[in-house]
């Protein structure tokens, strides 16, 4: 493989970002007294609930690889502080979700709303095609990961 080449420059490029988001991500939960399983886990809900998924805690165990104990401990840290609440399901009483309170929500918009303003800042400097491009790689690199570590996608 050579490491000179455009895609492994598109690599080194893609860890680069990464690095710089997972220090973000470090000092917003130092900031606010929490661990990174904290920040990664409420990044997980919001995306859920962007999507329209309900989060039980058994599918955040599963999105963050931890067991049930650890799952219950992160959940009851997170309700503790006042960034999430569980509720019965609706539709099975027997059934936990779990919802972020607006308190995570305003949390983190004060420490990331700068980043994400940047950023969709860089994004309106590229046209429509080359968006589609950069979302078609993005999450074709999204796809590729889970496979390269023998899961399913």
């Amino acid at each position: 493989m050579d490491h000179r080449s455009p895609e492994m420059g598109l690599v080194h490029l893609l860890r680069a970002v990464t690095v710089e988001f997972d220090l973000l991500g470090a000092e917003f939960a130092a900031r606010h007294g929490l661990h990174p399983t904290d920040v990664r886990a409420l990044i997980h809900l919001l995306d859920d609930e962007r999507s329209g998924a309900r989060t039980t805690p058994g599918r955040l165990g599963e999105q963050l690889r931890l067991n049930s104990a650890g799952t219950t401990a992160l959940v009851d840290r997170l309700e503790r502080l006042g960034l999430v609440r569980r509720s019965r399901d609706t539709a099975d009483r027997r059934r936990v979700l779990l919802e972020v309170e607006e308190k995570a929500v305003e949390l983190g918009w004060s420490f990331f709303g700068p980043v994400i303003g940047e950023v969709v800042g860089v994004a309106e400097g590229f046209n429509e095609g080359e968006l589609e491009t950069v979302r078609r790689f993005l999450t074709s690199v999204l796809e590729a990961v889970p496979r390269a570590r023998g899961e399913a996608s």
